[in-house]
């Protein structure tokens, strides 16, 4: 439990298994505070909410139920829900339903939740799963060339050789500081300006990690030495309150940093390369029909 991101997993678990948020903390030896910022830091770094009031009857939202999913079936061994919960997911008809899985980093699945929802409802024979593992175009090669997934999202700074993709939308990665740092303060900052500038990042094992340190060095974005790594936004947040040096961030994190109190966007003098978001299939989908129509659906 030495990894805050685990931490806010386990967190997320046991909430689950719970059903609230006072028989969670009571099971964990925690306080009510520290279960809520647990919670509050896992949906800030996945960048969609995972439950309907976590301090009250703490119900899943339909992303926190497909994200629960996706852990106990990667996971196997995740708590199972609390007896007065909703099941995280209803008997299987007969006929059985076909099984579309879709691979994407966690923040791109959030994107796309209402969409996913949408097109299971208009298909009741449809089954979605959720892989929230695949980050870089490496990732998602290896799940559809296994058969893992059935259609993946992933990030790229361009059209990579393999796996064959298109191009989705572009996001702009933005670097973030205090309110009352000197270079949240500066009309406009240089790229030298940086180079004597702490960073604060996400952990060596988050896939966020490698694609923004990707867009840092070719927008030539250099800094004095990471001075806090870790997977606890809350943490973060504090961090860049406090002075500590800048981060970097796209998507929705970019946004949430963007509307919070005592945090303020760089005025970088050349903008930083944006990160790609992009589609691939696999080599199988020609025989799933329904795989390849949601993957088109996806793009409408």
């Amino acid at each position: 439990m030495s990894s805050p991101s685990l931490r806010q997993l386990d967190i997320f678990a046991q909430m689950v298994a719970a059903g609230s948020v006072a028989r969670c903390a009571e099971d964990m030896g925690l306080t009510r505070p520290e279960v809520l910022d647990g919670i509050a830091a896992l949906e800030m770094r996945l960048g969609y909410r995972l439950f309907d009031d976590p301090g009250g009857a703490a119900r899943l939202t339909p992303a926190g139920r497909k994200t629960a999913q996706a852990m106990m079936q990667l996971g196997g061994d995740a708590p199972a829900p609390a007896a007065d919960m909703p099941p995280l997911q209803a008997a299987q008809p007969t006929p059985p339903r076909d099984a579309i899985i879709l691979a994407a980093p966690a923040p791109i699945f959030g994107h796309f939740q209402d969409a996913l929802a949408a097109f299971e409802a208009a298909n009741d024979d449809i089954a979605i799963s959720i892989d929230l593992h695949v980050h870089s175009a490496n990732d998602a090669a290896a799940a559809l060339a296994s058969g893992r997934a059935d259609i993946a999202y992933f990030y790229a700074l361009e059209e990579p050789a393999a796996p064959p993709s298109r191009y989705g939308w572009s996001e702009p990665v933005n670097l973030y500081a205090g309110s009352g740092h000197r270079l949240a303060r500066a009309d406009m900052v240089a790229r030298a300006d940086l180079a004597a500038t702490p960073l604060l990042t996400m952990e060596r094992s988050n896939g966020m990690r490698d694609i923004v340190e990707a867009a840092l060095a070719r927008g030539r974005a250099s800094f004095a030495m990471a001075a806090l790594e870790s997977d606890n936004m809350l943490e973060i947040v504090e961090a860049l309150r406090d002075g500590a040096g800048c981060f970097a961030a796209f998507g929705p994190l970019a946004r949430d940093l963007g509307r919070m109190s005592g945090i303020r966007r760089l005025a970088l003098d050349m903008p930083l390369p944006a990160i790609e978001i992009r589609q691939a299939v696999g080599p199988h989908l020609a025989d799933k029909p329904a795989a390849e129509a949601l993957a088109d659906y996806l793009f409408l």
